[in-house]
């Protein structure tokens, strides 16, 4: 969002043409004898070499059309003298300047990232450009707004995105017809009030900055119409965001870290990081209200899907619960879509009163890879995105009526008059199985099925009067033509486990393309073309078989740091990208054979031969790595392992090994696995190995032991905090990558020079001496946990980051639950919707 605003010329032009005074004399195109970068009322000299030199040159020579230039760009990546020099003869030769355009990061890196300008600050002349209103200095090394810049009384836009700036000053008040301002990209750690006084302000960008708080004056910005807060520290908002001054339906743009927001009668357009955004309009509430949200991990306890359903989101959950708004409160979700869509739907699904209904769901493009599912929404609850089979609805009216399936022409239910004597609502859902499919698992190469029939109903179980139902026949089979011996209908009610074949109780009317017969209930139905005399045990498999994943296992050790393991689970189809992407970073064995899963299963890895996981992980129950298995979300974890072997000695040959279910009491040896896997239902699905190499060089441990380990905690109760112990589980897992985290942490490169020397082969005493000397100068610091967590991230260390998370998370449920038992907290200081079935969230590193 910043990004794009810093980009746009129109904006440039835009904030360049309001209402203020003009140049007295007209603006007229280059003559004969103009150089080339200057072309009327603009002065381009960004992408030329040597651009100070050029307008000195320009401004030496007095030149006249300088006096028609209304638009300048400059290169920042000059010499500073030399650029300072050059904007100090700005004001007196282009007087009628009313865009001025100072940035840096036209020039790239090693790595292609773009290098910041060389302006640290700007001549104090400037102040005298009176029709100044556009001025944009990102991509620069200012660490503080230059004086001059509150004093350019014109100003309508101001970009100071990708600086170093730790705060503003509290003249930037001072600048009272300014309506765009973003500092995005900073060190922003606290804004002044006098940010209220900008009244004018109507789009504030402040994502990617360090602020904690809000001061309450930003409730004043009475015009402001974008508020951009992502990737900030804040944990709420000033209640004077919620007071009814903002004008109709601002736009607030808001970080996942962030859990709530405030909500006026006037409205308002809120869009969080983690992929959810929501409108509120006007007179949606009559009062203000605070709105909470959460992203919980999908899990079998909170997700309801269907036989042939699949899960494309995780879990939102807003609160209040069930509070009623005046206007319908729209909703947008964002998923990845699906490789097949034919005869498949996206919906959005919600919870209440402990059922899942769905929602009228719209799918609006943003990117070949985004799609964004839309609903209104009537309550606040629990909402996911789902991909199923189509599914047709209608109203049964005691008059009847015909549904047809949208998705298989000639699926057809008749309701004949008073089939029903009250209205009640009916539902159908087609799904196809493929012949080859189905011919495999017969082993019959002229069997054949219909479309799999599911109908289902509202009220009570059985009609007054039969309703007639349409299938067509299998394929490759008509109605002048078939053995009525081979052709069964099968019908199947849950929870039964069964198929049964009640050919012979109805009376099956058949026509060259379809099969007719009558129910008086719905549930299930197939219509089978086979030899088979038994049908119910391979139909139930058949059946099986359309909502299996056929889905490989992974297991890969980092290349920089073996004992660091990543596992995962993938559909086939993915395997192949997925693993190009990985072996950069990662090392380890051919994936394992194809498996089978369902939807929402959950398994397990455990490790073998001596290896166990090295963490205290939410999901880890007794060693064993808990996985729930969905085809469209990412089933990854990674963990780090240890061996009780002597590493020094040899390298140590282990196995992870991947079961279905619910975690046994013993995990099955190899020879007892080799056994379960020939049986039907086997738990043990792969085994993949793992090595361990021999460690070398780590010989003066007893260095290690010099470490003065005062005890510390990072961060405070009530958000969080880490222990000593903490930070020694985090220093056992970082590896050779502590130098990346020392570095991202703000530590000088000469620190680390000394720890290494200090510190010589011994590796554990490295990183232990630089984390904690690190944590014992952020002691009763604000944020040094968040700093933590962003060096880690930066590091490409994400799984030790979210272990840091689950860690905290579990710090303040614990802090919660201690105030609650000693009765201090109020008793609506829960969480809404927080149950006992609910009140253990499942963790994902």
């Amino acid at each position: 969002m910043a990004a794009a605003a810093e980009g746009l010329e129109s904006r440039e032009a835009a904030a360049a043409s309001k209402d203020a005074p003009r140049p007295a004399v007209e603006s007229v195109d280059a003559g004969p004898g103009a150089p080339p970068f200057l072309a009327g009322n603009r002065l381009n000299l960004d992408l030329y070499p040597e651009g100070c030199h050029q307008l000195l040159h320009l401004c030496a020579q007095h030149h006249q059309q300088l006096l028609q230039v209304e638009f300048l760009r400059l290169s920042t990546h000059e010499d500073p003298q030399l650029l300072e020099a050059t904007l100090a003869q700005v004001p007196g030769n282009l007087p009628h300047l009313r865009s001025l355009v100072l940035k840096g990061g036209q020039n790239r890196g090693a790595l292609g990232a773009c290098l910041q300008g060389t302006l640290t600050t700007l001549p104090t002349g400037l102040s005298a450009l009176a029709h100044l209103v556009h001025l944009d200095l990102s991509f620069n090394k200012l660490e503080t707004l230059p004086a001059c810049v509150p004093q350019l009384c014109s100003l309508d836009t101001l970009l100071l995105s990708h600086n170093r700036l730790s705060v503003l000053p509290e003249t930037l008040g001072a600048l009272h017809v300014l309506t765009f301002l973003t500092v995005t990209h900073n060190c922003l750690q606290k804004l002044p009030p006098a940010l209220g006084a900008l009244s004018a302000l109507q789009q504030l960008d402040l994502s990617e900055n360090l602020l904690d708080t809000l001061p309450p004056e930003i409730g004043g910005l009475s015009n402001l119409t974008e508020l951009n807060l992502a990737s900030n520290r804040l944990q709420s908002l000033p209640v004077s965001l919620g007071t009814p001054q903002v004008l109709e339906m601002p736009k607030l743009f808001l970080t996942s870290d962030l859990d709530s927001f405030p909500v006026t009668p006037q409205g308002c357009s809120v869009t969080l990081a983690c992929g959810v955004r929501l409108r509120f309009p006007a007179g949606a509430t009559t009062t203000p209200i605070t709105v909470h949200y959460r992203l919980w991990l999908p899990e079998p306890a909170l997700v309801s899907l269907g036989p042939h359903d699949s899960l494309l989101s995780g879990v939102l959950e807003l609160w209040p619960h069930g509070v009623a708004f005046q206007q319908d409160v729209s909703l947008w979700l964002l998923f990845v879509p699906p490789r097949a869509r034919r005869c498949h739907e996206v919906v959005v699904r919600t919870r209440r009163d402990n059922s899942w209904s769905d929602l009228e769901t719209h799918l609006e493009e943003e990117a070949p890879k985004r799609l964004w599912a839309r609903c209104q929404v009537p309550h606040f609850s629990w909402f996911l995105v789902v991909l199923r089979p189509v599914s047709n609805a209608c109203l049964v009216p005691p008059e009847g009526t015909l549904l047809c399936s949208s998705g298989h022409p000639g699926v057809k239910v008749t309701f004949p008059p008073g089939a029903t004597e009250e209205p009640r609502h009916v539902s159908m859902q087609v799904v196809h199985m493929a012949g080859r499919e189905l011919r495999a698992l017969l082993g019959e190469p002229e069997a054949a099925v219909s479309p799999l029939l599911c109908l289902s109903q509202s009220g009570p179980p059985s009609f007054l009067q039969p309703v007639t139902v349409q299938l067509p026949l299998p394929p490759g089979v008509t109605g002048f033509s078939l053995d009525h011996s081979r052709l069964h209908l099968l019908y199947w009610a849950p929870p039964a486990a069964t198929w049964d074949d009640i050919t012979a109780q109805v009376v099956l009317e058949l026509t060259h393309l379809y099969a007719r017969f009558q129910v008086t209930h719905f549930s299930w139905y197939w219509l089978w073309y086979t030899t088979k005399t038994c049908v119910g045990g391979l139909a139930r498999k058949a059946w099986e078989r359309l909502r299996l994943h056929q889905v490989n296992l992974i297991a890969l050790q980092r290349r920089r740091d073996p004992e660091q393991v990543l596992l995962q689970c993938l559909p086939r189809n993915k395997v192949d990208a997925t693993l190009r992407r990985l072996l950069e970073r990662y090392r380890g064995p051919e994936p394992s054979d194809t498996v089978e899963m369902f939807e929402g299963e959950k398994f397990f890895a455990a490790f073998e031969r001596g290896i166990d996981v090295d963490a205290d992980r939410p999901d880890c129950v007794e060693g064993r790595v808990c996985f729930v298995f969905y085809s469209h979300l990412k089933n990854v974890k990674e963990v780090y392992i240890t061996t009780a072997l002597d590493r020094e000695a040899q390298a140590v040959r282990g196995q992870v090994s991947f079961y279905r279910g619910s975690v046994p009491v013993e995990v099955p040896q190899e020879a007892e696995a080799a056994r379960q896997r020939k049986g039907a239902d086997a738990l043990w699905m792969a085994t993949l190995p793992i090595k361990l190499p021999r460690l070398q060089g780590l010989k003066g441990h007893g260095k290690g032991a010099r470490l003065s380990l005062a005890p510390l905690n990072l961060g405070d109760a009530e958000t969080g905090f880490l222990t000593q112990s903490n930070l020694l589980s985090v220093a056992g897992r970082l590896g050779p990558d502590w130098p990346a985290v020392a570095l991202h942490l703000g530590m000088p490169y000469r620190e680390l020079q000394r720890i290494r020397h200090e510190f010589r082969d011994d590796l554990d005493g490295q990183i232990r001496h630089m984390l904690f000397s690190w944590a014992e100068r952020q002691a009763g610091q604000p944020g040094a946990v968040e700093l933590l967590l962003q060096a880690l991230e930066q590091s490409d260390r994400q799984d030790v980051a979210e272990e840091v998370r689950a860690i905290l998370e579990l710090g303040r449920h614990k802090y919660q639950d201690s105030i609650r038992r000693t009765g201090l907290a109020a008793e609506d200081s829960a969480l809404p919707g927080t149950s006992a079935s609910q009140s253990t969230e499942p963790a994902q590193a």
